[in-house]
């Protein structure tokens, strides 16, 4: 048997992780679409990315650092998203993501993570008429209470966007990666992995019906940190951090993604006498 590409020790994995991996289903569920997003800022120290913890009482790896994101829903490739999204159609994005006459379609994947973005974190990739990015639900009251609308669903992303009076900035994101969730999790999804460039300075709100912690860092901080201990994560996030480490910036490295191949991963978990292990399967 292949030994795996990468073992996280249990004490660095979220609660109960290897419970899970150790007992999978007899009958594995039908991954769901969904989209993450991984938000980029320049700072002093180098391109951060912004990580967020999931509650304790979630679903889906429970008190885990994560990036933004969630399911795809039905509206999110509605005509009005499409109408308020720039530097980006249909087309261009079934044609990167290898997605065409899909249900969703591809389009439907980058509106769900700037949509989930937006939920989870407040911040909207998007640019007001005189060229600026609109405050954050953090530093914006009349923001954040647009936000609660989405989240209720008394709106949608393309009506909040339109209520802010902004254009959703498709040409600020950059198709990073594809996973789909290992045979023994509970709840899989099909997941791409985008990246967006947010303004310097970004403050994230933290909801805590969904998320305990916001940190912006590096990825060799937050690498550091899972070393450490302090940051439990889950072995995509983990790759993706490792896949930013090497840019100092955020344009250089969605620059970089813009060219990059982007192949889907079905990775195998196994539990080792320390930890998980991991081995990653290409599917092509």
């Amino acid at each position: 048997m292949k030994e795996p590409d990468q073992v996280i020790p249990f004490d660095r994995l979220p609660e109960r992780f290897g419970e899970r991996v150790a007992d999978p289903p007899a009958n594995p569920v039908e991954p769901r679409p969904a989209a993450t997003i991984v938000l980029l800022r320049d700072a002093p120290d180098g391109m951060q990315v912004l990580l967020m913890r999931r509650n304790r009482r979630a679903g889906f790896v429970p008190g885990a650092y994560v990036f933004p994101g969630g399911r795809v829903d039905g509206t999110d490739a509605d005509a009005a998203a499409l109408a308020r999204l720039d530097g980006l159609n249909a087309s261009e994005a079934a044609e990167r993501l290898a997605l065409r006459d899909s249900d969703p379609p591809a389009i439907a994947y980058y509106l769900a993570a700037l949509r989930e973005a937006f939920e989870e974190t407040g911040i909207l990739v998007g640019v007001r008429p005189d060229g600026s990015a609109p405050p954050t639900a953090a530093e914006d009251a009349e923001v954040d209470s647009v936000r609660e609308a989405v989240m209720d669903d008394r709106v949608t992303f393309a009506e909040a966007a339109a209520r802010l009076d902004c254009r959703i900035a498709g040409d600020s994101v950059e198709y990073l990666a594809h996973w789909i969730t290992p045979v023994p999790e509970p709840r899989r999804y099909d997941t791409r992995f985008f990246a967006a460039k947010v303004a310097v300075g970004s403050t994230p709100i933290v909801d805590p019906r969904e998320m305990t912690d916001a940190v912006w860092a590096t990825p060799t901080v937050a690498l550091g940190r899972v070393d450490d201990g302090s940051m439990p994560m889950v072995f995509p996030t983990i790759r993706t951090l490792e896949q930013l480490e090497r840019y100092r910036a955020a344009d250089e490295a969605l620059e970089a993604l813009s060219r990059s191949p982007v192949r889907t991963i079905l990775p195998t978990l196994v539990v080792t006498h320390g930890g998980v292990g991991m081995r990653v399967d290409y599917q092509d």
